[in-house]
């Protein structure tokens, strides 16, 4: 079941041809490694001379002070991701803003000029802000919450639990 959609995020990803498989079709591993370049393109500031959305409000590096875990990842496969030269394009939205962690939600669909669109896989994964000194969760900023309140939408419900 799809969730209503809401307002998204909309990240273009390339594959490579190395993200297949023996079968021919993106493997579950590639899939993961996807969606953090999409949560990469979606939430770390731009370098000098790039762009990035609103919701790039993270510096990236150890040196930076904050880190960004995975606590928890859920993926539902919905159709085996062929390779093609036209990027994927992976939706992404908040299921909810915690205190210290986020819930990001993503859709991976084939290119928006495809007809017929295709849904390949979503996804929720549980992100915790982490004091790279301590080790500790840190709350989310006002600088954070401005930047990704307006992309707050339903959480996935998975159809196949």
């Amino acid at each position: 079941m799809s969730t209503s959609p809401g307002p998204r995020l909309h990240i273009p990803i390339h594959l490579r041809w190395g993200d297949l498989d023996a079968f021919n079709h993106v493997n579950n591993t590639s899939m993961l490694k996807l969606l953090e370049e999409a949560r990469v393109r979606a939430f770390w500031r731009a370098g000098p001379g790039e762009e990035a959305p609103s919701t790039a409000v993270l510096d990236s590096g150890i040196d930076e002070g904050i880190l960004t875990l995975i606590a928890r990842q859920e993926i539902e496969y919905l159709a085996p991701v062929p390779y093609q030269r036209r990027p994927l394009e992976v939706q992404m939205w908040f299921g909810k803003l915690g205190g210290s962690s986020i819930e990001v939600c993503y859709e991976v669909h084939n290119d928006p000029a495809a007809d017929p669109r295709q849904i390949y896989a979503r996804s929720t994964a549980i992100i915790v802000l982490v004091d790279a000194q301590t080790g500790r969760p840190t709350r989310l900023t006002q600088e954070m919450r401005d930047a990704w309140e307006p992309l707050v939408g339903p959480s996935i419900e998975y159809s196949h639990r």
